[in-house]
């Protein structure tokens, strides 16, 4: 079993998602199989064969996704912590080169972006960060290299 970890707003967005799928997509579906009927023989049939195909995605991806609303661990937010966790948002000080500071909020992996400093409990980075405490130096090798923070805050 996994553990997919989301925010509550990303929780409600997947619940949207899938009563979309549910609903509006298994009906275009359904209509594209009763049109692609009308054309005769199934078995040299290429619509039905693309709509039986979709189906079979559609199903796959509804299914999935009906795991992870079932499963889904709902991300709290970290007030007055001193560790980082999930949910925690930390600023901290680069030692690579040029000392920068960044700002990083640990998420899970199905919302991580990385480019948006969302970074994943389950990458390097985010293991590295998992609970260490304001102060903490973190080396962490990554697809880039080895990086080295400092953590400043924890909120």
């Amino acid at each position: 079993m996994c553990d997919y970890y989301l925010t509550a707003e990303s929780l409600e967005e997947k619940k949207l998602e899938l009563l979309d799928l549910k609903n509006s997509k298994r009906r275009e579906i359904a209509e594209k199989l009763r049109e692609a009927k009308e054309f005769g023989d199934l078995s040299e049939n290429a619509e039905y064969q693309e709509a039986k195909e979709a189906q079979l995605i559609l199903e796959d991806k509804i299914i999935k996704l009906e795991n992870l609303v079932k499963e889904a661990k709902i991300i709290k937010k970290t007030n007055g912590h001193n560790k980082v966790s999930i949910g925690s948002v930390i600023k901290v000080k680069s030692f690579n080169g040029i000392q920068t500071t960044k700002i990083f909020s640990l998420v899970g992996s199905l919302e991580a972006k990385p480019e948006e400093g969302r970074i994943s409990n389950e990458s390097p980075l985010g293991k590295a960060f998992l609970e260490k405490a304001k102060g903490d130096i973190i080396v962490a090798k990554t697809p880039a290299g080895e990086v080295k923070y400092r953590i400043e805050e924890i909120s």
